[in-house]
Parts: structure tokens; sequence; C-alpha cells
């Protein structure tokens, strides 16, 4: 098991917008999540920012990603969240939420 966080901003005059999405997240993109091998997945916020915590639990992770990325449903589920975030601008190529190092964990 990985367990990875991510951040990203959140635009002020969208964060009520992006808390009522996530209020009522469509079945089939949480059947995604969890078909891509993705468990124990929140997202809290504070001080304009995003962060998001889950724990992967497959074998290849860029495939599920991959996977996640090509589904239509979820296409059209990002196309509502995107406009709420502003990535960082030290996010790495490619990324849209900034991938964040672990520098402690206890069981």
């Amino acid at each position: 098991m990985e367990r990875h966080g991510c951040v990203i901003k959140v635009r002020p005059e969208k964060l009520e917008e992006y808390k009522e999405l996530h209020a009522a997240v469509w079945p089939a993109v949480l059947d995604m999540i969890r078909e891509c091998n993705i468990r124990n997945h929140s997202i809290f916020y504070k001080d304009g920012y995003l962060f998001a915590y889950f724990e992967y639990v497959g074998d290849d992770y860029e495939a599920d990603m991959a996977k996640m990325a090509a589904d239509p449903v979820t296409q059209e589920w990002w196309e509502l969240c995107e406009p709420c975030q502003e990535p960082l601008e030290t996010r790495a190529e490619g990324e849209w939420w900034a991938e964040m190092e672990e520098v402690f964990h206890t069981d």
C-alpha cells in the first residue's frame, strides 16, 4: 500500500461550489476510484488550499491513473471540478494536484 498526499489551491469564489460537488460525488466516479485501487480517500480544506490523502493498493499506479483519466464520466466530473481549482506554480510537469513528500508516518 502506498500513501499519497496532494495539494492544490481552491478559488475563493468557487469554494462553496466545490464543497457542494463533493457532498454528492457521482456514484460512477466513486466506482472508478475504487476500480483504480484507491482507498481511504479524503480531501481537506484550509486557508485556500485543498489537501487530498489516499491509499493506493494496486501494483501499477501509472496504469491505474491512466485508466481513471481515460474514463468519460471521470472526465465530465473533472470538467466541473477543475474551474474551482488553481494548481500550484511549483507542481511537477504533468501534475494538476501537486504530489507532496511524506516526511512522517506512524501506525
